[in-house]
């Protein structure tokens, strides 16, 4: 796909139904990340803040140099993409199932879900992986 810089940001081709989809599984992941984290307290309420936040961070890698309204540097396209992937976010959940512990395991399970929670609202916004450039696919 080529984008014209004048055009601007472009949003997701998904269609409205994906959207919904990703909108309504959004919902169910808070409210169940919210559910976990009152009954957890502590070191959940971390990790579900940290998996708001953590997809995120990968704009960083990018914040040296000019950039274009809407699009994100070239060189923080592979790390969001990774970051955005549910299949990573869903692997950190299962990754809950490696240690004895329940004081890592259940905040471990919490930010993985609260990661895919992220995901799922970005999706049902429009906003989904980059091309190599920076744009919205």
């Amino acid at each position: 796909m080529t984008h014209d810089a004048t055009q601007g940001a472009i949003r997701s081709s998904a269609s409205r139904q994906v959207r919904i989809a990703w909108g309504v599984l959004s919902v169910f992941l808070l409210v169940w990340a919210v559910f976990e984290a009152v009954k957890y307290g502590g070191w959940v309420i971390a990790a579900v803040v940290a998996g708001i936040v953590v997809p995120d961070l990968s704009f960083l890698a990018g914040l040296s140099g000019p950039h274009q309204h809407g699009r994100l540097s070239p060189k923080a396209v592979p790390l969001y993409n990774l970051l955005h992937r549910p299949v990573v976010a869903v692997l950190v959940m299962l990754s809950c199932l490696i240690p004895d512990s329940p004081a890592v395991a259940i905040p471990l399970f919490n930010f993985g879900l609260v990661w895919l929670q992220h995901i799922a609202s970005d999706r049902a916004f429009g906003f989904g992986l980059r091309t190599a450039e920076g744009w919205q696919r």
